[in-house]
């Protein structure tokens, strides 16, 4: 059974960094792709950046390109999002999903992926 859990969340002011940690169980190691999805309240769920099974493919959205990076550590099983300079418009409730094989350029879009997690709240605010 597959299993994503995301964790890393929480209440940080303007400028500030957090890492999101997405731990996947139920996937040998390089066999799946992931993407970070978030939602905002009110909001449809946007993709912000994706990562191919060994890690050396990775794709932004336009808004947090420079921002966002993506990483993984297969032997730990878990993807990482590195968030610097947040900013109050990147409150959202972050998801991980995940899927055996992605057409990549179609990462972002959130109909391509089998599994997720329950999600990490970020709240960016003074």
């Amino acid at each position: 059974q597959v299993q994503l859990v995301e964790s890393g969340g929480g209440l940080v002011e303007p400028g500030g960094s957090l890492r999101l940690s997405c731990v996947v169980s139920g996937f040998s190691s390089d066999n799946y792709a992931v993407g970070w999805f978030r939602q905002a309240p009110g909001k449809e769920r946007e993709g912000v950046s994706c990562i191919g099974k060994r890690g050396s493919t990775t794709l932004y959205a336009d808004s947090v390109k420079g921002r966002f990076t993506i990483s993984r550590d297969n032997a730990k099983n878990t993807v990482y999002l590195q968030i610097t300079s947040l900013k109050p418009e990147d409150t959202a409730d972050y998801y991980c999903a995940a899927v055996r094989t992605v057409i990549f350029g179609l990462c972002a879009l959130s109909s391509q992926y089998d599994y997720w997690g329950q999600g990490t709240q970020v709240t960016v605010s003074s």
